[in-house]
């Protein structure tokens, strides 16, 4: 049970959740003199709020010693068959798909960090778009949660990346149906944005509160496959100096956003930052958020330079081998690069249409 739930007043309650303090069970081994300190409050109050807690809190902890405290085991051989039939959301860049085992993984927490202008947001948007491409088209079918820290969202943008995704449907179409009648797509870029659920956070009370708001949200909203945070950093960068006190807050923030990944079988996208860091007698680039924070995803993928170009390389993962690929932020949203373009639709149109024989020969 979360401290959202306790019948304090508000004030009490964004204090808890400001300090790090997200479920009630967080409170059962805290002295009132210790909460009043973190919370700026009387012991006094602290004691009512310990109090209330307990009262909330105390059936929760009673569980019977002949019952299990989890639910039951699962065999590694269930695992990899889940992980086999697991969905992936196309980037829309073919390389990169190639390297990420056919695209973003569901069930995960990747991390996607880099430079400013990289195309963090870009790609953020395209994920929100093609987690909506129907069944029949090699997707999902989804709807998108996007969650927007710096004011970074264009719907102008979106807009313009829906309208290229039914494109090019249309030509995967074309190019499956080619001995038959063409059929339009029923679908119109509207219908993609109204399929995405925007939240613009302001402060990092609001994007906790709103992360453990998701859990409800999800549940009413069944469609919902990706939830996209751009970005995690902005606002863990500007408003602390308890630096012990982000690491917990952002570690909380992890593992709710895991086990949300986990229980709706949905993509986590979390784009993140970078800072320097001194390193080996010089100052080098880093993702930010620190040491601690690099082990609370499941994957994650590197933005950088190489002269004009743009490279993702996957920096860490537990099921794809570290690799780089080239892709272009275009007037379409993502895309291969432009030497490439030609044989990566064509490859594209043979997996759309299962023939593996096909791609092989194209590769």
């Amino acid at each position: 049970m979360e401290v959202s739930s306790l019948p304090i007043s508000a004030s009490h309650r964004a204090k808890l959740i400001s300090a790090g303090y997200i479920s009630i069970s967080s409170l059962s081994s805290i002295s009132p003199a210790h909460l009043a300190r973190d919370l700026g409050i009387s012991e006094n109050e602290a004691t009512g709020i310990l109090k209330v807690a307990s009262q909330r809190g105390g059936p929760e902890r009673t569980i019977p010693s002949h019952h299990s405290i989890v639910d039951g085991a699962q065999t590694a051989w269930d695992m990899l068959h889940e992980e086999e039939s697991c969905r992936r959301i196309t980037t829309s860049c073919a390389d990169l798909d190639d390297i990420l085992g056919g695209g973003i993984s569901c069930k995960e927490v990747t991390e996607i960090g880099g430079v400013p202008g990289i195309g963090k947001t870009q790609l953020g948007i395209q994920l929100a778009i093609n987690v909506q491409i129907p069944l029949e088209y090699g997707g999902l079918a989804g709807k998108a949660v996007y969650i927007d820290t710096e004011g970074s969202f264009m719907v102008e943008r979106v807009q313009q990346v829906a309208e290229a995704c039914i494109k090019d449907m249309q030509e995967y179409d074309s190019f499956l149906r080619k001995d038959l009648p063409a059929r339009q797509v029923n679908l119109q870029a509207n219908d993609f944005l109204a399929n995405i659920y925007y939240f613009r956070i302001c402060s990092y009370t609001e994007q906790i509160a709103v992360i453990n708001y998701l859990e409800k949200f999800i549940s009413e909203h069944k469609d919902i496959k990706v939830v996209i945070v751009d970005s995690i950093t902005f606002h863990f960068r500007q408003d602390f100096d308890d630096m012990a006190l982000r690491t917990r807050l952002l570690g909380g923030m992890a593992l709710k956003l895991m086990k949300l990944a986990k229980k709706f079988t949905l993509a986590v996208i979390l784009l993140n930052q970078v800072t320097t860091k001194y390193s080996g007698g010089s100052f080098q680039l880093t993702l930010a958020l620190g040491d601690s924070w690099s082990h609370a995803c499941t994957n994650r993928i590197i933005l950088y330079w190489n002269g004009n170009g743009r490279y993702a390389h996957i920096d860490k993962s537990p099921s794809i081998r570290s690799a780089s690929a080239p892709y272009a932020v275009t007037g379409r949203g993502i895309r291969n690069l432009a030497s490439n373009c030609k044989r990566v639709k064509l490859i594209l149109r043979a997996r759309l249409a299962h023939d593996e024989h096909i791609c092989r020969s194209l590769i």
